[in-house]
This record gives structure tokens, C-alpha cells and sequence, in this order.
């Protein structure tokens, strides 16, 4: 099996030894993703416009891999504070079509860089 690193300029630079997604044949894995301005390699505030910024993060990663968010099959969801579960659900609605990607969330104690929210995503490539 090939494995291949997919990188854009659309989305933030890895922050670490981490490529921003891995193609292994047509199965795309994105890195978790927070709510860094790719131009500025800024957090954005607040939970909104963080949950905003992943998603289009995320998007980019996948049409640098040919694919859109239509394509995507499952997300994890890491949050600092559940008490935004509510807002993210519907940021989350206005980027993704039904059938919703399965899903996961869990909160926890920290994120990189302060991140209120960060997703991950599991791809399968038309």
C-alpha cells in the first residue's frame, strides 16, 4: 500500500511532525483540525468562528485530495466545553449534506494553542 502526505496552502501548516491529511488508496484521514487562520497562522476567537475555521480547514484539505465535504464518512469532535455542543451541531449542519458523517465527541481538558475545538476527519475519495 502507497501512502501519500496531501498539503494546501488553503489550510494551516502542520504545527508538529503531522501531515494536514494521509491518501492511502481511497481513504482520506485529516489531522485534527482547530480554528487556525491559514494566512496567519492565528487562532480566531471564540467557539463560532473557531468551529467555522476547522470546517473550512478541513474543506480545503479535502479538495487539495479531490474530494469535498460531501465525501466525508466520519469526523471526531474534541471540544473544550460540552456546553457548545448545541452551537457546534448547528455550524456543523450548514457545512455537511444528510446522510451526516457518523460522529464522535468528547470534551476534554486542553487543545493545541488554546483551541476551543478540534475535528478530525475520515475521507472516502470518489
Amino acid at each position: 500500500m502507497t501512502k501519500d502526505a496531501i498539503h494546501t496552502a488553503d489550510a494551516p501548516a502542520a504545527i508538529g511532525p503531522y501531515s494536514q491529511a494521509i491518501r492511502a488508496g481511497k481513504t482520506l484521514y485529516l489531522c485534527g483540525q482547530i480554528g487556525l487562520d491559514p494566512a496567519t497562522m492565528n487562532m480566531v476567537e471564540g467557539i463560532e468562528a473557531q468551529t467555522h475555521q476547522v470546517f473550512r480547514n478541513m474543506r480545503a484539505v479535502t479538495a487539495a485530495a479531490g474530494g469535498t465535504l460531501d465525501d466525508v464518512v466520519r469526523v471526531s469532535i474534541l471540544m473544550v466545553n460540552l456546553a457548545d455542543f448545541a452551537k457546534v451541531n448547528e455550524i456543523m449542519a450548514g457545512y455537511f449534506a444528510k446522510p451526516y458523517p457518523a460522529r464522535s465527541t468528547f470534551q476534554v481538558a486542553a487543545l493545541p494553542r488554546g483551541a476551543l475545538i478540534e475535528v478530525e476527519g475520515t475521507v472516502v475519495l470518489p
